[in-house]
């Protein structure tokens, strides 16, 4: 497994564009001092070694028709059958998050649904009809999003030099 060392010129450039994913380049390079071609090269190898995912809009969910929110908790006839359960959920276009988790649930996921009657349908008709789930717990319904953030663990009150592992 190899190393990659994230510098202070690294975080800083992550902690700018995990704010906005639109800052041109040119303007992070005027943050950090350093050269576009500089932000640039940095950026590629960030993306390369997988640090950076991608970027993307962020869509207010409730003001496009889906107005319910629900955690859901799933049980798994095997545990083998895991991933391709993990698959099967990924062509849900309404669960946008789905996590292997410990303890009584093998995972978590969260739906969002156009009203209780819709979340209804993806449960009963959509999900249960993937083989290799055994059981659904609908844990909460989300009133409201307070907030929805990047992870920001490359400001300046953590300025430590970090190695990450190859995946």
């Amino acid at each position: 497994m190899g190393h990659h060392q994230i510098d202070r010129l690294d975080k800083k450039i992550l902690q700018l564009i995990s704010q906005d994913a639109r800052i041109p380049f040119l303007e992070v390079a005027r943050e950090c001092n350093v050269s576009g071609a500089a932000i640039h090269q940095r950026i590629q190898k960030l993306r390369n070694i997988g640090v950076i995912k991608g970027s993307e809009f962020v869509i207010d969910n409730y003001k496009v028709g889906y107005q319910t929110c629900a955690f859901v908790g799933i049980t798994v006839r095997d545990v083998k059958s895991i991933s391709k359960v993990g698959e099967e959920l990924k062509k849900i276009p309404e669960i946008v998050e789905c996590h292997y988790a410990t303890g009584k649930y093998a995972m978590f996921i969260k739906i969002y649904a156009r009203d209780n009657r819709h979340l209804l349908h993806i449960i009963v008709d959509r999900m249960t009809a993937i083989e290799g789930i055994s059981h659904t717990e609908t844990f909460q319904i989300s009133l409201d999003e307070v907030f929805q953030r990047q992870l920001s663990v490359f400001g300046p009150e953590n300025d430590a030099d970090e190695i990450l592992d190859e995946e």
